[in-house]
């Protein structure tokens, strides 16, 4: 069975990230293994110049993977557009409960709006749109909540993709 998805979605600077930050403990307290995917549509460099990674990749190699104890990371040469299915199907493996993906707003997925200045900001409709963040009122037929209730936005992620397994009490002491 495919890990779910969940896209926060909202114009640049409307504190998705800081949004998706302070949900993602209230998900794992309950037991909830989580995986993030962010689209970052101007592109975006992680690897330092000079290190061992990057020196690997401007040699030639289409991916490097680095690894620790307790630690992975991965430079790919990806197709020029991705899909969070393609990055579910090629890199996060079913152990995950939840994937939260920030950003593509006009995919299919199920979808939280994050809305500061005006409900025009992003293309909203009722498909898939499970629920509005922000702080002004805006009159849609699913649920709205304030930029502070991150417990009710939690519970709303719960009852929609509920767990499939239950956690284990590692998880639970986290």
């Amino acid at each position: 069975m495919n890990v779910p998805i969940v896209c926060f979605v909202g114009r640049s600077n409307s504190g998705k990230t800081t949004f998706i930050e302070r949900v993602i403990p209230e998900l794992v307290r309950a037991g909830y293994k989580i995986a993030t995917v962010k689209h970052a549509g101007h592109g975006f460099d992680l690897d330092t110049e000079g290190k061992d990674s990057w020196r690997h990749k401007q040699a030639g190699a289409s991916s490097v993977v680095i690894l620790s104890k307790g630690s992975m990371a991965m430079f790919a040469d990806v197709s020029d557009q991705m899909n969070v299915e393609d990055v579910r199907s090629r890199f996060l493996d079913g152990s995950y409960d939840l994937i939260i993906a920030e950003g593509w707003k006009h995919e299919g997925y199920p979808k939280i709006v994050i809305i500061r200045d005006q409900v025009g900001e992003i293309p909203i409709s009722s498909e898939g749109l499970l629920a509005v963040v922000s702080d002004k009122p805006i009159d849609l037929r699913v649920p709205l909540f304030d930029l502070n209730d991150v417990p009710g936005v939690a519970a709303l992620i719960m009852k929609h993709f509920p767990l499939r397994r239950a956690p284990s009490e590692h998880e639970l002491d986290v």
